[in-house]
């Protein structure tokens, strides 16, 4: 019998999936890739439909060109009682050589829903091998320091004393972007998230900035088809070569514009790359005491990320 444990999808990487320039692949849509390939295995394991809760710790490591074969490889390696820890993994090949180098992974958690919404219990997972084991306690272990880093992003406050670069998208959820709860896709999300951030960072370099990191990604609540939705990206910390961009998702009725929720929150870093490396990016002046609470608070994320054990994924 087949495993419901795990899953493979393959396809090419299309035109329409590239990045500003059209030479290689947008964050935003490996994002999309990532978040269907974890939604297929863990809709596989429950057998019902998921949301996503959480996406962590998304390091971009090579390029993807248009026109390369993509394989995202998605498996169950923790459950509780309604949710799924799923890794995911992401490699890409010149469909010539067919030889399948890693581009990215990470671990994205899901919850089973029936069909009103709610939680409902999934079957526990038993690691079987050494391998199933070792990924198993690696998920068990980052479940206490991803609520404190959630808990450490939530305490921060966003507000116009702040100076710092800040780009907005607005607009209305459409019905292309829907789930099959009439929500829209977690994928669809993280792209709005990686546009956004994107018109941020070449606020402050170039438009040949790209997304090398996305973490601490965290789905509040849904948002409905039809309602507005407010993407706000500020730049928050600049090291010598990078830009931390913190991102808030918020969403409400078009009857109540100014009651937005917040939805989804998360803190990407992007670099300007030149001639195969990372270049000198501006200093961000930290000019009040907003801006300089948020660069210390994106240097303490930094740390914390930093004690996390690495996935084996040997």
């Amino acid at each position: 019998m087949p495993a419901h444990d795990r899953i493979t999808l393959r396809f090419l990487a299309s035109p329409q999936d590239t990045a500003t320039g059209g030479s290689t692949v947008a964050a935003g849509r490996v994002l999309e890739w990532i978040d269907k390939a974890g939604y297929a295995c863990a809709v596989g394991w429950s057998a019902s439909y998921c949301v996503t809760a959480y996406v962590g710790n998304v390091h971009f490591t090579r390029p993807i060109a248009s026109g390369d074969m993509i394989e995202a490889h998605a498996r169950i390696i923790q459950t509780g009682r309604t949710s799924m820890q799923v890794l995911v993994t992401v490699q890409a090949a010149d469909v010539r050589s067919r030889e399948f180098t890693p581009a990215t992974h990470c671990i994205l958690v899901f919850v089973a829903v029936d069909a009103e919404g709610s939680p409902h219990a999934v079957e526990q997972w038993r690691p079987e091998t050494p391998g199933d084991r070792m990924l198993n306690e690696r998920a068990v272990e980052r479940l206490a320091p991803r609520r404190a880093i959630r808990d450490a992003m939530q305490a921060q406050v966003y507000s116009a004393e702040g100076s710092t670069p800040r780009t907005v998208f607005r607009f209305l959820a459409a019905p292309a972007d829907a789930n099959y709860g009439g929500n829209a896709h977690g994928g669809t999300v993280l792209r709005w998230i990686d546009e956004t951030a994107f018109a941020c960072a070449a606020s402050h370099s170039s438009e040949n900035a790209i997304a090398v990191y996305s973490g601490g990604i965290h789905f509040y609540r849904p948002i409905r088809i039809g309602h507005i939705v407010e993407v706000e990206a500020r730049l928050i910390h600049t090291g010598e070569r990078s830009m931390h961009i913190a991102i808030h998702v918020r969403s409400g009725s078009p009857l109540a514009p100014g009651a937005l929720e917040l939805t989804t929150q998360c803190m990407s870093i992007f670099v300007d790359p030149e001639e195969g490396r990372a270049k000198r990016v501006p200093p961000l002046p930290l000019l009040t005491e907003e801006d300089r609470r948020l660069d210390a608070h994106a240097e303490e994320l930094i740390r914390m990320r930093a004690e996390l054990e690495a996935i084996p994924l040997g």
